[in-house]
């Protein structure tokens, strides 16, 4: 087995699509680097045994599927219109995409049209039945509703946390104190490079510190009020 992680974008080449051809492949979508492929994969490789099938080729990606345009997901949709793939597993439709029923039916009817078979292994439906639109409109809509919810409760709890004089996010590399006396020198006109030896603080993050437009500065407005 396998697998096929790409991060450019652009088309394939002749030689490239035939080297990538498969008969049986799966596509695994994460949304961070936090996550791993792992609970995806294992699903899928008991799907496929169930069906009596190997999977020949695991595409990979980390990426959001707000968008379509994704490098992994064009090769595969690529591979599909060159009649290089005759079915395609994934873990659930969402992995496909999460941005809403036109896309979600778009792709499904794309890759469809070009004889790839589509198998999800936990969605529980079947895609060639007479209801196959509705059922995938609504796990479509499911899926766009639970995406916006989910960023409803991260915009939501960042709110209370900050309200509270919390830091939300990664801890900072540098104190307060720090920040603001790095922005005092820059005041007087010494480099970043400077500051950044004086204090030994990494210039990305002396240059991050100085800069009005990140959260050490909202953060210093903050606390000067």
């Amino acid at each position: 087995m396998k697998s096929f992680k790409r991060g450019r974008d652009g088309l394939m080449t002749h030689e490239e699509a035939v080297s990538l051809a498969s008969d049986v492949a799966a596509y695994i979508r994460v949304s961070t680097r936090a996550q791993n492929y792992a609970t995806q994969r294992d699903a899928i490789e008991r799907g496929a045994k169930v069906r009596g099938e190997t999977i020949e080729r695991w595409f990979e990606e980390k990426r959001s599927a707000k968008k379509l345009d994704r490098p992994v997901l064009k090769d595969v949709r690529e591979l599909s219109r060159r009649g290089c793939l005759r079915k395609l597993y994934v873990f659930r439709l969402d992995r496909l995409a999460r941005s809403g029923i036109r896309d979600m039916l778009m792709v499904l009817e794309e890759l469809e049209s070009h004889g790839t078979k589509i198998v999800s292994v936990s969605d529980g439906i079947d895609l060639e039945g007479p209801a196959r639109d509705v059922v995938v409109s609504v796990l479509a809509w499911a899926a766009q509703w639970e995406h916006l919810a989910a960023g409803e409760r991260i915009s939501a709890a960042r709110a209370r946390v900050e309200a509270k004089g919390g830091q939300w996010g990664r801890p900072r590399s540098v104190s307060l104190a720090d920040a603001r006396r790095a922005i005092e020198r820059r005041k007087t006109g010494e480099s970043i490079r400077d500051i950044a030896r004086a204090m030994k603080i990494p210039r990305s993050t002396v240059a991050e510190v100085v800069s009005d437009k990140t959260s050490y500065a909202r953060m210093l407005k903050k606390h000067s009020a």
